[in-house]
């Protein structure tokens, strides 16, 4: 026991001298080739020239302004300011204090924005993530999963409570939080402290489904693969480029989970699913459920103000995210008998996501067009469908 205590006690005391030396140089990596870039003489910052804007076309949390030799400056709104500095250059020298230095290549990331991943694996940059937030059990994208299986990615602890440890000793270049961290202050500074830089990703603040997409631009400046990821952009972006330009359908849709509490969980008007069902040509059944002033983009409500509501909705959505897929009526009707004197119930028209749709924003165009055929084809086939599966009836 004593032995162990020990260990113990010289670990926790690594981390801390770690931090003590690192505490003054926030901005600067802990590994030997950026030590080695910031003790160069780089240009001076004021009068490096502007190449051009990185051209956004949704996404309004993020700009990026691209400079000569390279140099990237990322503005996350209400986030901060990250210069990326290409491999083999140095620091400009006047540089804002506020601006977070990022140095390429950006290889060993540690990733606790769980929905980045999936922008990641489209420009292929799953290799570059070395320490996830998320163990193998949590991921539906396969690729995770199978490099922490194989031991080419490390589970490094929840975003709220990571291991400092593991992250400084594998010389983490950049944590990726998502918003959850600004819920523990402290992870953020202690990491910073560690001599690592934290960017904190602002997609889930993005009203439009493509706007969060679009986050695949900032990733590829991040990896130096820009114009693939613009690429990919404009590819799925023309994939519901005639579902964009088509009149409404006037069908209604209600899209909701039921709690554990009994209690339906449902959309407000102005979130980003509730943009997608009008973007398929449907008509949101809560369109008048403002927002309350907090930042949650989902509000919960009796059964029976959601029977008063949805009712006579023309198509039911389940959203399987937090208690799992439903495949039956059944399994609906388990959940709350009420419901069978749902329209959409009865005629047929009840939908249940697939549990990968919030891990895959790279496949929230696909889930506008799946929105959209079952809003205008009378038998739509569930095989032929990407994130939506149609409930069946009894208990087959």
């Amino acid at each position: 026991m004593r032995k162990r205590i020990c260990i113990l006690a010289v670990s926790v005391l690594v981390v801390l001298m770690a931090s003590l030396l690192l505490s003054g140089c926030s901005h600067t990596v802990g590994t030997a080739s950026a030590r080695k870039q910031a003790a160069s003489t780089g240009p001076d910052w004021g009068t490096l020239t502007v190449e051009k804007e990185l051209p956004l076309q949704y996404a309004t949390q993020f700009t990026v302004t691209e400079y000569e030799d390279g140099y990237a400056l990322i503005d996350i709104t209400d986030s901060g300011r990250y210069l990326v500095v290409p491999e083999g250059m140095a620091v400009p020298s006047g540089l804002d204090k506020d601006i977070v230095v990022l140095y390429q290549p950006l290889d060993r990331i540690y990733l606790a924005a769980t929905s980045a991943m999936d922008l990641f694996r489209a420009i292929g940059g799953v290799g570059s993530i070395l320490l996830s937030g998320e163990d193998a059990d949590g991921w539906y994208i396969d690729e995770a999963k199978q490099a922490l299986e194989d031991g080419s990615m490390l589970f490094a602890g929840k975003y709220s409570a990571p291991d400092y440890e593991l992250i400084y000793s594998e010389g983490c270049n950049l944590a990726i939080e998502s918003t959850m961290i600004y819920h523990t202050p402290e992870v953020k500074e202690q990491l910073e402290k560690l001599g690592v830089p934290v960017l904190v990703e602002c997609s889930s603040y993005e009203g439009d489904p493509l706007g969060r997409m679009e986050w695949l631009k900032l990733y590829g400046v991040l990896l130096g693969k820009e114009e693939l990821a613009e690429e990919l952009f404009d590819q799925e972006v023309a994939a519901v480029n005639d579902i964009l330009g088509q009149t409404g359908t006037g069908k209604t849709v209600a899209f909701f989970y039921i709690t554990t509490t009994g209690t339906v969980n449902v959309r407000k008007s102005s979130d980003y699913v509730t943009k997608m069902i009008e973007m398929a040509g449907g008509e949101y059944v809560f369109s008048n459920l403002e927002d309350d002033g907090n930042a949650l983009s989902t509000v919960n409500m009796s059964m029976e103000a959601f029977y008063d509501g949805a009712k006579n909705a023309d198509v039911l959505i389940y959203n399987s995210a937090i208690d799992g897929e439903l495949h039956t009526v059944d399994e609906l009707l388990a959940k709350s008998p009420l419901l069978a004197d749902f329209k959409a119930v009865k005629s047929g028209d009840v939908w249940c996501t697939g549990k990968n749709l919030f891990q895959e924003p790279m496949g929230l165009g696909k889930l506008i067009a799946d929105m959209h055929t079952i809003l205008t084809e009378d038998e739509p086939d569930s095989g032929e469908l990407n994130y939506l599966h149609r409930l069946t009836n009894g208990g087959t």
